[in-house]
């Protein structure tokens, strides 16, 4: 890992990088669904209903969510009946998600705090590991990327939802043109927090693109790696299998 990592557009160090984006979260965690939606133009739904149904999650399995603290694939899983963990870094997108699963009445997840790059489960647990919009956000992403590889039985599924960088001519320019001067002003409208917004826009935006980022699973020891563009690429699905 180098000296410097990528916040936004800013390098600064790992440890900053790690503060940063806790205070990021922290800030956004009770509207979290309003920046998805502001980020997406509320299409997140339909991505993460696709992304579940690639994963194809079954009664019994051991399932990981990370950086899943607020919920929203844990209870799309949660109808298979396999036993789900829920583990993001931040607290605040904890108390969220198990807020968010008393109210609609789901029971059975397991909730805990665990930083990506160091967890704290034996090796082979899990049958499969999902991660949502946020494997961007981790300091060390390789470091991130062996971890899951290490808790996954084998045989296991690793499944990855990102933004990434749309290929159709055209698209990524008027995109980048929303996300850069709208979705900073709809982040002070909304939750009164510009700064956080525009700095997840611009995580986006030096988040590597499909085939350097499906290389870096494959460097991590997945095998029959793959990548699903959506929107041309604006967002993909990445699997790889344990073997």
């Amino acid at each position: 890992m180098s000296d410097t990592v990528s916040f936004g557009y800013q390098e600064v160090a790992p440890d900053e990088k790690t503060r940063r984006v806790g205070q990021v979260f922290s800030n956004v965690a009770s509207r979290y669904d309003l920046m998805n939606d502001a980020m997406s133009g509320g299409l997140h739904r339909l991505w993460k209903d696709l992304f579940v149904r690639r994963v194809k999650p079954r009664m019994g399995e051991h399932i990981l969510d990370m950086a899943g603290g607020t919920g929203d694939i844990a209870f799309r899983m949660a109808p298979s009946g396999a036993a789900i963990t829920v583990a993001d870094i931040n607290p605040q997108m904890l108390e969220v998600g198990m807020e968010r699963a008393a109210k609609r009445g789901i029971d059975g997840l397991v909730w805990t705090e665990a930083n990506a790059e160091t967890l704290q489960f034996p090796d082979r647990f899990f049958d499969a590991y999902t991660i949502a919009f946020g494997i961007r956000n981790v300091t060390d992403i390789p470091k991130a990327l062996r971890e899951a590889h290490r808790v996954l039985r084998r045989g296991g599924r690793f499944f990855v939802l990102e933004f990434s960088t749309t290929v159709w001519p055209g698209f990524g320019q008027a995109y980048d043109a929303y996300s850069h001067h709208l979705v900073p002003r709809l982040g002070k409208l909304l939750a009164n927090d510009e700064d956080s917004y525009r700095y997840l826009i611009e995580s986006i935006r030096r988040f590597p693109d499909m085939p350097k980022f499906e290389g870096m699973i494959r460097d991590a020891g997945f095998a029959q790696t793959k990548v699903e563009p959506l929107l041309g690429g604006l967002v993909a699905i990445h699997s790889g299998w344990k073997i």
